[in-house]
């Protein structure tokens, strides 16, 4: 890890709360950019199409999406077949 990446010691993210923003990032949000000549540009930021979030205590168990998937494809083995 580069020295420039670590977190320094000035920054207390000891009353964080957990979730916070999970609500309002689901629905998606904007960004207002402030920018050095004066103007200011707004962006729009949702998520893709398909996006699952995992609460907490699911993402304890799946470290990235490939685990996820994996373990979905394994329930959907168990699922009868139904024939229409």
């Amino acid at each position: 890890m580069n020295n420039d990446d670590e977190m320094q010691p000035e920054y207390d993210f000891s009353k964080g709360v957990r979730g916070k923003h999970y609500r309002a990032y689901q629905r998606g949000y904007k960004v207002m950019i402030h920018k050095t000549d004066g103007t200011t540009e707004e962006r729009d930021y949702t998520l893709p199409a398909g996006a699952v979030i995992l609460d907490p205590d699911v993402q304890a168990y799946f470290h990235d999406s490939e685990a996820v998937n994996t373990a979905l494809r394994g329930l959907i083995k168990l699922i009868p077949h139904r024939s229409s």
